[in-house]
This record gives structure tokens, C-alpha cells and sequence, in this order.
């Protein structure tokens, strides 16, 4: 349970070994990193966790083929054994995909580099005998996905990737942490640095709910905010150079009906890169965009070319679907924090990740991706352990992540069936408990055990759902609930619309709004959906 409240007086009245900057999946994975090696730490974060990137992703945890056409088989060795790792460390929210790898004329892959690729994806990603590649034929790969364009189709790879929810996956992790001692808290930004002897001993920081200001006390200091990088380097009197090239990468949400595939396809397009089709919850999610970006950085706007981009390449690859804009449902944009490199477009940039530390003792990490959050945070540790003097090691790699309990994929399954068999009445459906599981793991227990005596089974599940993630998982703002922690905003918009007084009403008797928060609660979720669901001309 984080308690938001006991952690800003902890956070104010101890000095830490080390204060991380950031609450994102890289800021989490730090965190709980060194916490379990003994450290004294604390974390904290300007938005709410996982706001920025970490919530705005593709969703995927890659096994690095793409970087097989590199010849970069360190970094798919790397990725595909985090990938395996991070599966056994919460099941329920990174489970098996299987992904579809069209094989199409003039492609990006044909059919022996696509082999050997996928041969040796295996081997270096350690995949289970059972998911390993198939190659497919026309044939078969038309009777697996018949909505495929067939003049240029000549067959597919098939192979096993992972699915997950990027925002839950960060507040597991960082759950983790604080059960472990770490003192994390949202909603507290950073306004500038402590010095002692030049040397940077701590942070000011102003809580964005209260308004107060305080100081926290740290040995190191370590920034892991992703966009905001150079911001925060800006902040530190030693630096002043920009190191990080911003691109924005768009999704949009449709519903499966519109295009109803069978599987996670990741196909070509026509200007050489490749997007994905997801199925999630009864809908689709496609992306994704590689652009240069210099815009606002909090909440990016989905734009019509971002839009006829997608849509494009959807029908193009899937003319029987004949997606128009009016078909899309919602949307989100993210923004990569690339380390910069000169002459390089904004899809060929390295996505690795790089550490850097100031004269001041600021150290910061920069670039990466969601799949290998926990050996960049394993690299930044081991750094800030070598000047503490401390010699453990890593151990996040034994450490499942806080409410799992699961040994494998087949337990998770057993649990969505277990609770269709004792609370059916109620969740009335087997996609409902898999919601509830896949989303809460075995927490999803404690929420059946709230329910209410009085209301619609609907607005019971919802109660039990607001009242668990304010009491345990530190939610603020409405919009914290319905975006971060359930992902309502994009896959379930219109269950929002419908619902979304009833959650701000909830949320109001748990954390005592007044009349007037309540109103801007109300205005803020008009807004957002205005946002998701409609796009902008330009940045």
C-alpha cells in the first residue's frame, strides 16, 4: 500500500543514499534496484507516475528482431533475455503474443533473411520450444489473417513476442519498491538542486497538490526523466548541452470489428518502415509514427497527417478494411527521448540507452526502451553502489513484482477461471476476470472483496476498482484512474463517457474533494476525451 501522505513527511525528514528523479519505468526500475541492494531511497515525480513515455508506448516487449537487421546480436541477446525475465517476474502483465511478420514483394524482409532472422532470434532470445518460429506460406498465412493484401503477399514469419500495459507494468514496479522500503511519491516536482562543496547533496522540490516546498537530502542524485532530460540538466548549474532528440510516435484505437485481425501483425508500409496492428479488449490499436518532434512535451497532439499516415498504411495493407478517420475511437502520442546523433533521420536514431554524469555529481540516463528498463537501471545502480562503497549485486532478476504470485502464464489463466467460478454472478463474464486479473493480478481479490451491497454489478466493479487504486496505488486525479491505471481513456472512451461521473464521484468520497475540485475533475475529463478523440492540423 502507497501512502502518499507518510511518504512526503518521510521524504522531507531523512537523507537518502540515493534520490531518483523521475517515476517513469527506467526512475521504477532504479528504484526498486537499489532498494533490494539495501540502499536508502527515494523517488519522485513531477506528473503522475508514469505520465510521460512509460504509458505512451507500443505496449510490446520486444525481443529485438528488428535489431537482427543491424547485426546488432548483442542487443537481441540482451532484450531477448530481459524479455524473458520481465515475463517470469509478473506473467499477468506480460503475457505470450503471437506476432504475424507478412512477407510481401519489395518488402522490408524476405523469405531467407526473415528465416535465418527468425532462426537466430530464437537461439539469442532463449525462446520456448513451443513458441518458436514457423515459416508460413501463402496459403497459411491467408487462412490465419485473410484480410492481408494477396497481389503482393508471399507468405509470413510467425513467431512469439509479449504484450503488456506499460503504465501498470511501471506501478508494479515501483509497489515493489515501496514495500521494500523505497519512499516514492507523485505530484512533486523538482525546482532545483542542493549543493554542498559544488557538489549536488539533494533536490528542491515543490508538492503539486499542496503547494508546499521542501528539500530532500541525498547522497546522489540520479535523473531519469526521459523528455524532461535536458530540462533537468538545464537545472544543474554544470550543464547546459543538449543531448536528446525528441520523435513522437502515434497509436489510434479502432474498434476490432473494423479490423478484425487475429493476431499482432507488424507489416511493411510503404515509405520502408513498419507499424503494427494490436487486438486488445475488443479493439485494435495500430501504429505506429517515427517523426521529429519539438513540440510540448507533456500531452503531444495526435494530428490529421499522423492519422491519414496510420490509416494509409492500414488500408494499404488491409484494403478490404477501408478505415476512414471517423472510425477512430481514440489515439495517443508519445514522445522518445533519443540520445542525439548528428546526419541520422528520425526512425534510424539509436534507441540505445546512455548515462551520463555532470561535474556536480548529477547522473543521468537518457534513451532505451521499455523491454530493458531493468538492466539500465542494473547499470546506473552498479554506478552509484561503486561510490557508496556498497558490493551487492542485482537482484530484481529473483524478485517477482509486488501482488503476483504466479509461477507461470498457466496460473494466470487458472486465476481469471477461479474467479469466474466464485464471483460469475457478478463479473457476469470470463473477458471481465481476465480484465481484473491481467490488470491487478492477484490483487484482483482484494477488489472482488470490496464490493458494495447496493448498485448495478457495473457500478459495483467500478466502486471496488477507484476505491483499490486510491487506497494502494497513490491515484490523485481522476485522470490518473482512468488513464494510468485502467487505460479507460483510449480502450473503453465510451464506457468513459458514460461512467465518468460516477468515477469523479467515487473519487470525490475518497480523497474529500469540495464542490469546485469536483468541477474541475468534470472539465478536465471533458477534455480529455476532446484530445484522444479528435486531432489538431498541427503540433
Amino acid at each position: 500500500m502507497m501512502n502518499r501522505e507518510q511518504n512526503l513527511k518521510e521524504l522531507e525528514s531523512r537523507v537518502f543514499d540515493l534520490l531518483v528523479v523521475g517515476g517513469g519505468i527506467t526512475g521504477a526500475g532504479i528504484a526498486l534496484d537499489a532498494v533490494l541492494r539495501g540502499m536508502k531511497v527515494a523517488l519522485v515525480e513531477r506528473q503522475d507516475f508514469a505520465a510521460g513515455t512509460s504509458s505512451r508506448s507500443t505496449k510490446l516487449i520486444h525481443g529485438g528482431l528488428r535489431y537482427l537487421a543491424q547485426a546488432d546480436f548483442g542487443l537481441v541477446y540482451e532484450v531477448g533475455r530481459e524479455r524473458r525475465i520481465v515475463h517470469a517476474l509478473a506473467p499477468h502483465l506480460v503475457h505470450p503474443d503471437r506476432m504475424l511478420l507478412p512477407l510481401v514483394e519489395k518488402g522490408n524482409y524476405g523469405y531467407w533473411l526473415t528465416l535465418l532472422g527468425l532462426s537466430v532470434y530464437d537461439l539469442l532470445a532463449g525462446v520456448n520450444k513451443n513458441d518458436r518460429k514457423r515459416m508460413l506460406s501463402k496459403k497459411e498465412t491467408m487462412r490465419l489473417e485473410p484480410l492481408l493484401r494477396t497481389d503482393i503477399l508471399r507468405g509470413a514469419g510467425f513467431y512469439a513476442e509479449y504484450r503488456t500495459d506499460d503504465a501498470r507494468l511501471t506501478h508494479a514496479v515501483l509497489k515493489t519498491a515501496d514495500k521494500n522500503g523505497a519512499v516514492v511519491a507523485n505530484y512533486t516536482s523538482v525546482e532545483g538542486f542542493v549543493y554542498t562543496n559544488d557538489k549536488i547533496s539533494g533536490v528542491e522540490v515543490a508538492d503539486e497538490v499542496s503547494g508546499r516546498k521542501f528539500k530532500v537530502l541525498a547522497k546522489h542524485v540520479v535523473g531519469a526523466v526521459g523528455p524532461w532530460t535536458d530540462e533537468l540538466r538545464r537545472k544543474d548549474e554544470s550543464q547546459s548541452r543538449s543531448i536528446i532528440r525528441h520523435t513522437k510516435g502515434v497509436h489510434l484505437v479502432i474498434d476490432r470489428e473494423k479490423l478484425p485481425v487475429q493476431h499482432t501483425v507488424y507489416f511493411d508500409n510503404q515509405d520502408a518502415r513498419m507499424l503494427f496492428a494490436i487486438p486488445r479488449d475488443g479493439k485494435v490499436y495500430i501504429g505506429t509514427t517515427d517523426t521529429a518532434y519539438a513540440g510540448e512535451l507533456t500531452d503531444p497532439k495526435v494530428t490529421l497527417q499522423d492519422v491519414d499516415y496510420i490509416l494509409e498504411a492500414v488500408n494499404t495493407m488491409f484494403p478490404e478494411a477501408r478505415l476512414r478517420k471517423a472510425d477512430v475511437e481514440s489515439s495517443w502520442a508519445g514522445i522518445r527521448p533519443l540520445i542525439e546523433q548528428e546526419g541520422k533521420s528520425a526512425s534510424s536514431v539509436s534507441r540505445k540507452d546512455e548515462v551520463y554524469e555532470s561535474q556536480s555529481g548529477l547522473i543521468v540516463i537518457a534513451g532505451g526502451k521499455l523491454t530493458g528498463y531493468r538492466k539500465m537501471a542494473e547499470r546506473v545502480v552498479d554506478r552509484v553502489a561503486k561510490k557508496l562503497g556498497n558490493r551487492k549485486s542485482s537482484r530484481t532478476e529473483k524478485v517477482q513484482l509486488e501482488g503476483v504470485g504466479y509461477i507461470n502464464y498457466n496460473a494466470v489463466e487458472n486465476h481469471i477461471n477461479l474467479l469466474m467460478e466464485r464471483w460469475g454472478h457478478i463479473i457476469l463474464n470470463q473477458k471481465t476476470a481476465a480484465y481484473l486479473v491481467h490488470t491487478y493480478g492477484r490483487a484482483a481479490d482484494g477488489i472482488l472483496e470490496l464490493l458494495p451491497q447496493s448498485g448495478t454489478n457495473e457500478e459495483k466493479l467500478l466502486l471496488a476498482e477507484v476505491q483499490y487504486c486510491v487506497r494502494n496505488e497513490m491515484v490523485v486525479t481522476a485522470r490518473d484512474f482512468y488513464e494510468r491505471r485502467t487505460a479507460r481513456l483510449f480502450f473503453d472512451i465510451d464506457g468513459l463517457k458514460s461512467k465518468g461521473d460516477f468515477i469523479i464521484k467515487v473519487l470525490a468520497e475518497e480523497l474529500g474533494w469540495d464542490e469546485s475540485k469536483v468541477a474541475r475533475e468534470r472539465a478536465i475529463l471533458k477534455s480529455e476525451v476532446q484530445r484522444v478523440t479528435s486531432f489538431s492540423d498541427g503540433e
